[in-house]
């Protein structure tokens, strides 16, 4: 019984941290006391400038522009289309609805999405920057250019390959274990991204970055939580990822403002399986390119 409620209570932890964004951004004098507010301020607004527009692209442009397509824009054309053939419009309407569509998402959702990921990248690192600034100075970070790179590539496989990993998890024959399983992959996967910003402004490299996660699995499954759910409510992975984009930045100023719990129940080892077929893929990879240069 003490280990379930140290269990919720560090859960509960993560969860009220992962707000702690949200304070950042409205009480803006809950600064290190080290920091001169002057300096600071245009970075503040940088910050802000950023958030507005991860909020403007993916809420105002990409997720509204969807929802007036489809709530709007076929519903009026097929109330034009029953008024105009009555007892045909099912079979005109089921041809102009999946013309309509795929157009639409060909033409303009599809390019939108791309553009929004890497712009999103941008400004994502934008905001963990200044908010690792203000709270903790200059980044650290990885010295070595090759191993820069090296650590991005490893991070990048890892976790889409953990993405795969959630996806395949969530297709368990029992609905409630599949959620639940679902459910904490997604929470400590957001955790990780939310994280990652200033682990690596701290120089600190992919193993021991996931070790944390590892270790302290009950308040990254509480940090994540909230992200994990909110993101799967939409059955269209568009406006999850919508959801996503607006949402993340607060999870990142969260993540810079606080220290993780270090309580610890036992290491739950999700991420072993994708360690080791990223590892079998780099070490498979680099030893013929070793070969060839000897």
């Amino acid at each position: 019984m003490e280990d379930i409620y140290v269990l919720f209570r560090v859960m509960s932890r993560g969860m009220l941290d992962s707000f702690k964004g949200i304070a950042v951004l409205f009480v803006p004098n809950k600064r290190s006391k080290k920091i001169v507010r002057p300096v600071n301020f245009p970075k503040d607004q940088k910050m802000l400038q950023r958030i507005i527009q991860c909020c403007t692209l993916n809420g105002g442009i990409f997720c509204l522009s969807i929802l007036i397509f489809e709530y709007i824009i076929l519903p009026v054309l097929d109330y034009v289309l029953t008024v105009a053939f009555g007892n045909l419009n099912q079979d005109i309407w089921y041809w102009t609805r999946s013309l309509l569509s795929w157009t639409f998402g060909a033409v303009w959702v599809l390019p939108i999405f791309l553009i929004s990921k890497i712009i999103n990248s941008l400004w994502f690192q934008d905001i963990a920057d200044i908010a690792f600034q203000q709270k903790k100075g200059e980044p650290q970070k990885l010295t070595k250019i090759s191993k820069v790179i090296a650590d991005f590539s490893f991070s990048l496989i890892v976790q889409f390959l953990f993405l795969i990993q959630s996806y395949l998890v969530s297709m368990v024959p029992s609905k409630v274990v599949s959620n639940v399983l679902g459910i904490l992959h997604l929470s400590l996967l957001y955790s990780l991204y939310s994280f990652e910003y200033k682990w690596c402004n701290m120089g600190i490299e992919l193993n021991s970055r996931l070790s944390i996660i590892e270790n302290c699995w009950p308040y990254f499954l509480g940090f994540g939580f909230p992200l994990a759910i909110i993101t799967s409510m939409p059955e269209s992975y568009i406006i999850s990822g919508c959801l996503f984009s607006i949402l993340f930045p607060v999870f990142i100023i969260s993540a810079n403002e606080i220290s993780p719990s270090k309580t610890k129940v036992f290491r739950l080892k999700l991420f072993a399986p994708v360690l080791y077929i990223t590892s079998t893929i780099f070490n498979r990879s680099i030893r013929p390119t070793m070969k060839k240069t000897k």
